[in-house]
């Protein structure tokens, strides 16, 4: 899934401060943008507090945003560098743990008790993950942006953006290889490398787990 880009005609008005165009883009990324900070922080409280301070950011930032460019890797890179704030202010404080009630929901309609085994295995592997590799990895294949996008948005190159995504596909199959999880009607039996294009996350949560 892809997020699409803002009507210009309303973003255009948010630009020059109407608060009603500016609570439309809001209500169209705001739950993306939690989702995403949320899996960063493992904090639904602060995940909360940094959306609305991101948003704050975006409102503040819009008159000086090029339409030009794309307003959703824009926004990602405000997501990011406040998030990166908060992570380096709070290192040295214990994380919080992320429980399954306060994960974003994922669209699982009478799963079977070991899809949703899968899914719980998944997300852990996710956040067990470097920041660098779960930012580029969340983009891809969670919120749908393209290599390209993401690069811009984490403002590093399209080789580190393309290697990161690889790197983190990779860990996550060999996690989950360790707790035996199968995929179709083969089982992995020894830790495979993951193509850079083989959306592991997006495999598991929407694809067949036998």
């Amino acid at each position: 899934m892809s997020l699409a880009q803002p009507d210009p005609g309303v973003l255009r008005k948010a630009q020059r401060g109407d608060e009603r165009a500016f609570c439309l883009i809001l209500r169209a990324y705001e739950v993306p943008v939690f989702n995403y900070v949320l899996r960063l922080v493992g904090d639904r409280s602060l995940a909360e507090d940094l959306t609305q301070e991101v948003f704050l950011r975006v409102f503040q930032g819009l008159p000086k945003f090029s339409l030009r460019s794309k307003f959703t890797t824009w926004l990602f890179q405000v997501t990011k560098n406040r998030v990166l704030d908060e992570l380096r202010a709070s290192e040295r404080r214990p994380r919080a743990v992320v429980t399954l009630d306060d994960a974003p929901q994922l669209e699982v309609v009478d799963a079977p008790f070991e899809r949703l085994e899968a899914i719980d295995a998944v997300w852990r592997a996710v956040d067990n993950l470097t920041t660098d590799l779960k930012m580029a990895l969340l983009l891809r294949d969670v919120v749908g942006m393209s290599y390209a996008e993401i690069a811009d948005s984490l403002e590093v190159t399209l080789a580190t953006v393309k290697w990161r995504i690889y790197k983190a596909r990779e860990d996550v199959q060999l996690a989950l290889a360790r707790e035996g999880i199968t995929f179709g009607s083969e089982a992995v039996e020894e830790p495979p490398i993951v193509a850079p294009e083989a959306p592991v996350v997006e495999a598991v949560v929407a694809g067949p787990v036998g």
